[in-house]
């Protein structure tokens, strides 16, 4: 039979209404997004499925003695289907297809070919696996149905260093020691590999497994060729953890199983630049909620980190990349009684937090997977719920470096340019930092305030004399687009002889004092036009200790005595 990707119609997207990068996909029925990549070009591609469920009348002439044979000829115009999508720096949707199949299948994971086009992984519903290469456009140029004559099904598709592609997944066990890929297993499920060449041709195909049942979840290959493999083993009431490194060719190295007393789910494994690996996975704390787990390991088996991050809430890390300073960012989702946001992590290489943030709404949201862009900001896909609703939809957004939203508009890039080229002497010298959100951060030692205290020093007036000029001539010669300019105080978080209540409100209060003080002696200092143009787009607000600056999971009081500035632009500059 022919396969070819059919075009769809562009039903009901939904833009964010602020000038932040994200887009919602609001499709009928549950759809998602559950891998993400960055193309040649600069746009971003993600893989998902979607639903579609079409009326249809039973074919004139032919006459159906059995339902199953009637509602496998409906198949192709029903159920989830693979789909692809790709969006320009600015959300823009460049290109959407969706692969009709004669069975339901769903996409799992996207491998960026050198040829600026795609592998594609998946499963259909009945228990087969997937690989589709598609070019550029997202045509499909090749199409394989393979797996086991039993119920299979793909977790991830991995790219090796020859080009090919390495699928992960499950099988149900096979009973008959004549199947040829029979190995040990004897549970229910067994782990299931099979390796592909650039031209996608299988090479080979194997299962692995205990006595109890066992899952792929994910695999990346070694500097040597060989193939760490990250599973997960289910006996009696638990769940385990099992990392497995077999050779290129598939043959067993070692095996190294992690028991635990409370149930541990395998999620994500990465190889770091020093060929070191991590796995993260969650485990069940006291309370039976779930808490991030991240072991960093060698290929040697020993374990170099085992850490658990422990956080308010039940959180889950589904993705993780690491970034070229050897920091981590990290997706997934964060959820207490009445509520699950999508989260997102920045970590050091030693597994430190160093920063999180929560994206969503009253309702279901969660990241699927993460990728680094060529300008170190990173997108993200997942599932996004509206409110009063009970479908899921596709959700992507761009963040920036700090894990801020990235803003939409084509005049962000030009202000942000046009920033970093006015304060260059201040950026190289350390005095301030300018993120790609727009906003300004003092960093120099000198610019913090001492505690307690809001009025300014003479280094700070020194500083804010020569900033507040240049900043302001700026503005005003792109105040058509120039909505906003805030100016934030800030405080560290500790107050001395106080309950919660006091400290708050005393440490808002020296933030809002510290926001004034700044404004008051920048706007005195400016000629009565620039005030009449300032008085439109000042404001200053105190926001107390809600973003302290944290090193490794502990504040750093001094830099988080501070005010910051940020540009906001107008909307219908989107």
């Amino acid at each position: 039979m022919h396969y070819i990707l059919a075009l769809l119609l562009l039903l009901n997207i939904t833009y964010a209404k602020t000038n932040d990068y994200s887009i919602i996909i609001d499709e009928a029925f549950n759809n998602a997004l559950l891998d993400v990549s960055e193309d040649y070009d600069r746009t971003i591609s993600a893989v998902g499925f979607v639903k579609a469920y079409q009326s249809s009348t039973m074919p004139k002439g032919i006459a159906y003695t059995n339902a199953f044979d009637y509602l496998e000829n409906l198949s192709s115009s029903h159920g989830p289907q693979m789909h692809l999508i790709k969006l320009d720096k600015n959300a823009k949707i460049k290109l959407r297809k969706s692969a009709h199949m004669s069975k339901f299948n769903e996409a799992v994971a996207l491998v960026k070919t050198p040829q600026d086009g795609y592998f594609v992984g998946g499963y259909t519903l009945d228990g087969s696996l997937l690989l589709l290469k598609l070019n550029s456009n997202g045509d499909i140029i090749l199409k394989k149905e393979f797996g086991t004559k039993n119920y299979d099904k793909m977790s991830k598709l991995i790219y090796l260093n020859d080009g090919g592609v390495l699928a992960v997944g499950s099988s149900t066990t096979t009973r008959s020691q004549n199947d040829n890929i029979f190995e040990t297993g004897l549970g229910l499920s067994d782990i299931y590999l099979a390796r592909f060449s650039k031209n996608g041709e299988k090479i080979w195909s194997k299962k692995y497994g205990t006595e109890y049942d066992d899952r792929g979840i994910d695999a990346v290959e070694a500097y040597d060729g060989s193939i760490i493999v990250l599973s997960q083993t289910r006996y009696d009431k638990n769940r385990d953890i099992t990392l497995m490194r077999v050779s290129e060719n598939g043959n067993k190295i070692w095996l190294k199983h992690f028991k635990n007393d409370k149930d541990s789910i395998a999620y994500k494994l990465i190889k770091l630049r020093n060929n070191n690996f991590v796995a993260s996975m969650s485990i069940l704390d006291d309370m039976n909620k779930e808490q991030i787990r991240l072991i960093k390991f060698d290929l040697q088996k020993n374990i170099l980190r085992d850490k658990t991050i422990f956080t308010t809430y039940s959180s889950v890390i589904k993705d993780i990349k690491e970034y070229s300073n050897s920091n981590l960012i990290a997706v997934g989702y964060a959820r207490d009684s009445y509520n699950t946001d999508g989260l997102v992590i920045l970590l050091d290489s030693d597994f430190g937090l160093l920063k999180q943030e929560h994206f969503g709404q009253e309702n279901y949201d969660e990241f699927n997977a993460v990728s680094i862009l060529h300008n170190s900001q990173a997108a993200v896909v997942g599932i996004h719920t509206n409110e009063n609703s009970q479908e899921s939809n596709m959700w992507l957004i761009k963040l920036n470096r700090d894990i801020s939203i990235a803003q939409l508009s084509t005049k962000t890039d030009d202000i942000y340019k046009g920033l970093s080229n006015l304060f260059k002497k201040e950026i190289n010298s350390k005095q301030i930092k300018i993120k790609e959100d727009l906003s300004i951060e003092l960093v120099n030692k000198d610019l913090y305030f001492d505690v307690s205290k809001y009025k300014l020093s003479e280094k700070q007036k020194d500083f804010l004399h020569g900033f507040s000029h240049k900043l302001f001539k700026f503005l005003k010669l792109n105040q058509k687009v120039i909505n906003t300019l805030e100016i934030n105080g800030h405080t560290s978080s500790e107050w001395a002889n106080n309950d919660f209540t006091g400290s708050y409100l005393n440490n808002e209060k020296l933030s809002l004092n510290r926001a004034y003080e700044t404004l008051e002696f920048m706007f005195k200092l400016q000629n009565n036009a620039t005030k009449e143009f300032l008085s439109h787009i000042l404001k200053s607000s105190g926001l107390a200790y809600s973003n302290k600056i944290l090193f490794s999971q502990y504040e750093d009081k001094k830099k988080s005595r501070r005010v910051s500035f940020k540009v906001i632009l107008n909307n219908q500059e989107n």
